[in-house]
């Protein structure tokens, strides 16, 4: 896949374009918080996989933005 960057959404639908900053470290800087805990999401393979943050009491899902492209 071809990355672009990244993208977070919270709990409310807010977005942020972290671009091809480190997620965390961005998300961190932006407001203006030292802490985080990670989110985890089973799946349904049983395995736990990382997500997301919790950064001042948001629920931040962090994803890979990818280029987009039609088959033919």
């Amino acid at each position: 896949m071809n990355k672009l960057g990244y993208i977070a959404i919270d709990q409310h639908g807010q977005t942020y374009q972290i671009g091809n900053n480190p997620p965390r470290k961005w998300l961190l800087d932006h407001l203006g918080r030292k802490h985080t805990e990670k989110i985890y999401q089973d799946t349904t393979s049983g395995k736990i996989r990382h997500t997301g943050y919790v950064i001042a009491g948001l629920w931040l899902s962090v994803f890979t933005v990818g280029a987009w492209k039609e088959a033919i």
